[in-house]
């Protein structure tokens, strides 16, 4: 996909995905207010993968690929430190949301997310498998707790059950991590997201509306869109994808000179003068 863009695009998106040595991310401080300018990032993605990503920005160059063994790298590993250190402080919304993707999210973009993805509580005995609403009523109750007790309160004691179950509710945006406990053993401390991010999760929006803005926020720091980009990075499918990015050309702010590909009509480094708007 990356080997099609032009030049200038791809330094386009050096600098907005922090994708050069001078704009390596390294601190969390750092960390928040790159999420903050991109409006959602992959976590652990390398250069294999399309969009914004921790991991490529704390390693400061496009090329940037995983090795295979993570845990002697040290970007790979500041980057975990990061990520543990970002869901601490819980500034931006971290957890693992559509087709498995994890995610950060800027607090501005929740809405937009929620709106998608999000099950509202008068929809969870629909929409939720009994796995999920067992863990989810013991949250309720408590409000945040360790893996190895939710476990046991709800019980889904089997491991990859309760994997599931978890996965599910984060993927609802109902569930989140809190924070990671390494000692005396390896545990996640789990929460109610509207326990930590209450004002953008209550502001509703039309799912029109949350598909333009979140195709306007990649198209910002991309600069182009390739077909089936967005929906690669966000996890939407790409029928909606598509309505995103059309929305954006029905005011003016994208052009699409061609089928799929979408472009910001004010890039100064772009002259679509003879483009079909």
């Amino acid at each position: 996909m990356r080997t099609t863009l032009p030049p200038e695009i791809e330094e386009y998106r050096d600098r907005h995905w922090h994708r050069e040595g001078t704009l390596r991310i390294e601190t969390a401080n750092d960390a928040e207010r790159f999420i903050e300018k991109v409006g959602f990032s992959a976590c652990l993605t390398d250069s294999r993968q399309p969009g914004p990503s921790l991991y490529i920005a704390v390693c400061g160059r496009r090329d940037a690929v995983m090795p295979r063994n993570v845990q002697k790298d040290p970007e790979s590993s500041q980057t975990w430190v990061l990520k543990d250190e970002i869901v601490r402080r819980g500034k931006v919304y971290y957890g693992k949301l559509a087709r498995g993707k994890t995610m950060f999210i800027a607090p501005r973009m929740i809405p937009y997310f929620n709106a998608i993805w999000g099950v509202p509580k008068s929809k969870e005995k629909k929409q939720l498998g009994k796995d999920a609403l067992a863990v989810l009523k013991v949250l309720r109750k408590e409000w945040e707790m360790a893996t190895p007790d939710l476990r046991e309160d709800s019980g889904v004691k089997d491991r990859k059950i309760f994997a599931k179950a978890i996965d599910e509710l984060q993927a609802a945006m109902i569930v989140v991590p809190s924070e990671v406990i390494y000692h005396p053993k390896f545990t996640y401390i789990w929460m109610l997201a509207e326990g930590r991010f209450p004002k953008e999760l209550a502001h509703k929006v039309s799912r029109p509306t949350a598909l333009r803005e979140i195709a306007r926020c990649f198209l910002n720091g991309a600069g182009m869109t390739l077909p089936g980009e967005l929906a690669k990075v966000t996890g939407l499918s790409r029928p909606e994808a598509g309505l995103g990015n059309r929305a954006l050309v029905i005011e003016k702010y994208a052009i699409s000179p061609e089928s799929g590909k979408y472009f910001l009509s004010n890039n100064p480094l772009l002259d679509f003068s003879d483009g079909d708007e």
